[in-house]
């Protein structure tokens, strides 16, 4: 092998890139390999996190699986054929919504540069995620689907100087770090191969396995990170929100499979084998009850079941997992299954609407005493559901499931179109259907709105409730009349589209965007705003705020469904709780 001259630094800089380039490039090729990992860098050896001193190290480690990834049937269906006159409006369509991002982006990097978050209407900054250009990493993948190649470098640029080891947050929420940072550094490396994204995942890496030091190893998941830092010993809750330790795996697990590194995996699968083994002797079995004991391990203790917030994407991410395993791991489709029956029994319900529409609305339930009582509170955060389902039953060939998801879908959309602007509101609750039949009866609509209003109110009667709180036909109430720019509802929009090719999911994708776009828009970018039940010509309260997923889910989603049918394919990706793209293990 003939030498390589040191002919300028820049030369040998060159030559380490490639060389990294290819070892971290090669990572990614397969999960089978008995290669040590290859993350072994000098600038990751000195790196803090890495040489912080673990308390209560694993006894061992398992292993990342390593049997044959399955076959899966397809998610998408054969693409739709397409005019030449669709195709201009699909791709008007696309445009305009990479012109709203555009805007935001262009708005964010003047005012907000590498700050979590802009205020979208003040111009000022917010950093409720550590400081971190939360918005920043979020947006990469987005930037780079869009083609907006200039600003992905720049982007990729900035991100690579974030410090990970500073923060002026008392604590970090583990989960939110987990699926904005770690799984927006993962999916921009997917996407790109730029081994600075992977460099970056893994500094995220390390920082959140130390939020598992604990004796029990369960993590802290809302993580006193300073304290951590300087040595102190940790002990892992008694009680925390069942999708705040149920959400990890998708990142840790594409982390150890891009690495070669088990130690994440291993992390997380202590979670699922103890939350699997619980499963099915809760109050619902099935269902796991939303707050749970880290300290103990116990995941069968409560009453209160839902897939709405707080612990929607302990579900989402079972039938995921197995996409991304490749189903070398069965314990997810076995707990996706038994969840499944149980919310599909217990959590849906058909809500009476004034035009008898079949559709589908997630609630809440409760269950004492072998009694199940539902609470038919609807959540635009639980309009996830859909495209959950779509994917667990194309994957598992449960067509009971796929007829409940494009339910569900319709159900989300219905309620978008219900309100006066076309946006659905944060929280609200319908009257469900007698289980005998579900015709409109105004009477039972009214008297479900009086059985709901506190007391002083009820001597009102339900006509002066209706015009007060301005209640559609078919809502009993609205708790929360927000719009806070959530994404769930096109994402399952998007999911459900890629999976029939209904060309009706497109138009309300369009309406949905339109109305949203006509009532958060500011000279800036676009806000969170505070009442969508107020009529169009009504001011309806910009809050200031415009979360990272924004930009890094509901703009994304509806980008890709006016993108090309192959584009990010279903059969070939996976989508974190974040809207985070990673490559499924194929056979």
């Amino acid at each position: 092998m003939p030498l390589i001259r040191p002919r300028s630094t820049a030369g040998i800089a060159l030559i380490t890139t490639l060389l990294l380039l290819y070892l971290w490039t090669s990572s990614t090729s397969s999960t089978t390999s008995s290669s040590p990992p290859v993350w072994r860098t000098p600038s990751y050896e000195s790196y803090f996190w890495t040489t912080l001193p673990t308390h209560y190290p694993p006894k061992q480690i398992r292993p990342l699986p390593t049997s044959s990834p399955l076959r899966f049937p397809k998610i998408q269906a054969p693409p739709p054929s397409e005019s030449p006159e669709a195709l201009q409006t699909r791709l008007r369509r696309q445009a305009a919504i990479k012109q709203v991002f555009s805007k935001c982006w262009s708005s964010y990097k003047l005012h907000a540069w590498k700050a979590d978050e802009l205020a979208p209407v003040s111009g000022g900054q917010k950093n409720p995620f550590g400081g971190w250009a939360a918005t920043l990493v979020d947006s990469l993948d987005t930037l780079y689907l869009m083609g907006m190649k200039p600003e992905f470098d720049e982007a990729v640029a900035a991100a690579a100087t974030i410090d990970f080891t500073h923060t002026d947050l008392e604590e970090v929420n583990v989960f939110e770090t987990t699926i904005r940072y770690l799984g927006g550094f993962l999916s921009a490396y997917d996407l790109s191969a730029d081994p600075r994204l992977l460099a970056k995942a893994v500094e995220v890496g390390e920082m959140l396995y130390h939020a598992f030091d604990t004796p029990n190893r369960m993590p802290i998941t809302r993580w006193p990170i300073h304290a951590a830092m300087a040595g102190a010993k940790q002990v892992a809750p008694a009680g925390l929100l069942v999708a705040e330790i149920a959400s990890l795996s998708m990142e840790f697990t594409r982390l150890s499979m891009l690495t070669r590194d088990s130690k994440w995996f291993d992390a997380i699968q202590r979670i699922a084998e103890g939350m699997a083994a619980q499963q099915n002797s809760t109050a619902l079995p099935g269902l796991w009850p939303l707050v749970v004991s880290a300290k103990d391990e116990t995941y069968n203790i409560g009453n209160a079941f839902t897939l709405g917030a707080m612990a929607d994407s302990a579900y989402e991410y079972l039938p995921k997992m197995s996409a991304l395993t490749g189903g070398q791991l069965p314990i997810y489709r076995e707990m996706y299954e038994a969840a499944m029956a149980a919310a599909l029994k217990h959590n849906l319900f058909r809500p009476m609407t004034p035009t008898n529409e079949d559709i589908l609305v997630a609630g809440s339930v409760k269950s004492e005493n072998g009694v199940v009582t539902l609470d038919p509170q609807g959540q635009h955060l639980v309009c996830f559901l859909g495209g959950l389902l779509t994917v667990g039953g194309k994957l598992f060939s449960r067509q009971q499931d796929l007829d409940a998801a494009r339910r569900l879908v319709d159900g989300c959309v219905w309620t978008y179109k219900a309100l006066p602007r076309g946006i659905m509101p944060e929280t609200f609750h319908m009257l469900p259907c007698p289980s005998s039949t579900c015709a409109w009866d105004e009477a039972s609509w009214k008297k479900g709105i009086l059985d709901r209003a506190k007391d002083a109110d009820k001597a009102l009667g339900a006509d002066a409730v209706i015009k007060r709180d301005r209640l559609p036909k078919g809502f009993t109430s609205i708790p929360d009349r927000r719009y806070i720019l959530r994404p769930e509802a096109i994402e399952s929009v998007f999911v459900s589209y890629r999976a029939t090719a209904d060309p009706s999911l497109v138009e309300a994708a369009w309406d949905m965007f339109v109305a949203i776009n006509a009532t958060t828009s500011t000279q800036l970018a676009n806000s969170a705003v505070w009442d969508v039940t107020l009529p169009r010509d009504q001011d309806a309260g910009m809050a200031d705020s415009m979360e990272s997923f924004w930009m890094g889910e509901t703009l994304k989603y509806f980008y890709l469904v006016f993108a090309a049918w192959h584009e990010v394919s279903l059969d070939e990706w996976v989508f974190n709780t974040e809207a985070h793209p990673f490559r499924r293990l194929l056979p």
